[in-house]
């Protein structure tokens, strides 16, 4: 065999090596691809359980809530409504406030009152607390956690008409919110001690919020009047901690563990 075919059969080894290697090369990216596919999918089936699993807990506190409610309420002919969708628990306006004030009644700071009770038995189980704060009673602490709970006021669609210090209903609804969270920590301080520790520091889970008229009942029914008076509340907004929030807190966790 002359040169040229000791040169041309040295070229295709090395031809048929290079796509060897290139196959080989394909062969480990697809494997790296599918490990990624895969953990990928089961981070995603994780935070999905996790997900699932808060929207369940979160059910179970609402309809643990209303139904205790209900029974201390009804003699003051007060039912109240959740939306496990949503997070909410809401209060009619017709037992807490007379039109166009923002001073509780009597008959509503009683209510709001029970309300505090409730949450206080039942609150413990599902959220953080600082040292000395309410214990969980009769059940396991929950795995999911309270995020935060906002005391929402709602009015109606009807301007705000006379008063010095309200301005409209924005003004009117905020300060609602704020003098049934205030009513609600009066009567049990301890709510002020169940915190969230998702993040650096721990917050406390109550906060309020006014809206105005800018958020109506989504399926209100009946005739204006009816659907005005539906309108008029105080919610209860219920927020978990969602999976990320969760990660870090963990993290927190060991990170604060003395050495």
């Amino acid at each position: 065999m002359d040169s040229r075919g000791i040169r041309r059969t040295r070229s295709e080894e090395e031809e048929e090596s290079y796509f060897v290697s290139m196959a080989d090369m394909m062969v480990g990216l697809l494997f790296i691809f599918i490990i990624l596919l895969l953990y990928f999918a089961l981070q995603f089936r994780q935070t999905t359980d996790t997900l699932t699993s808060a929207g369940q807990t979160r059910r179970e506190i609402l309809e643990t809530l209303k139904e205790r409610l209900d029974k201390r309420l009804k003699p003051y002919n007060l039912t109240v409504r959740i939306d496990a969708e949503t997070g909410v628990l809401s209060l009619p306006n017709s037992i807490l406030f007379d039109t166009g004030q923002f001073e509780l009644k009597p008959e509503g700071r009683q209510a709001v009152g029970i309300v505090a009770d409730e949450l206080a038995a039942v609150l413990p189980c599902y959220a953080d607390r600082l040292p000395g704060g309410p214990q969980c009673k009769g059940k396991p602490v929950a795995a999911n956690k309270i995020d935060a709970i906002f005391i929402e006021g709602h009015t109606d669609s009807d301007p705000l008409s006379g008063g010095d210090v309200l301005r409209d209903n924005m003004d009117l609804s905020a300060l609602r919110a704020t003098n049934t969270f205030r009513q609600l920590t009066d009567a049990h301080p301890e709510l002020e001690q169940l915190v969230n520790r998702s993040g650096h520091e721990p917050v406390p889970i109550l906060g309020v919020a006014g809206y105005g008229e800018r958020r109506p009942v989504p399926d209100a029914r009946g005739t204006p009047d009816q659907i005005k008076a539906q309108n008029r509340r105080i919610d209860l907004r219920f927020l978990m901690v969602t999976p990320r929030s969760a990660e870090g807190a963990a993290m927190s966790r060991i990170l604060e563990k003395p050495r």
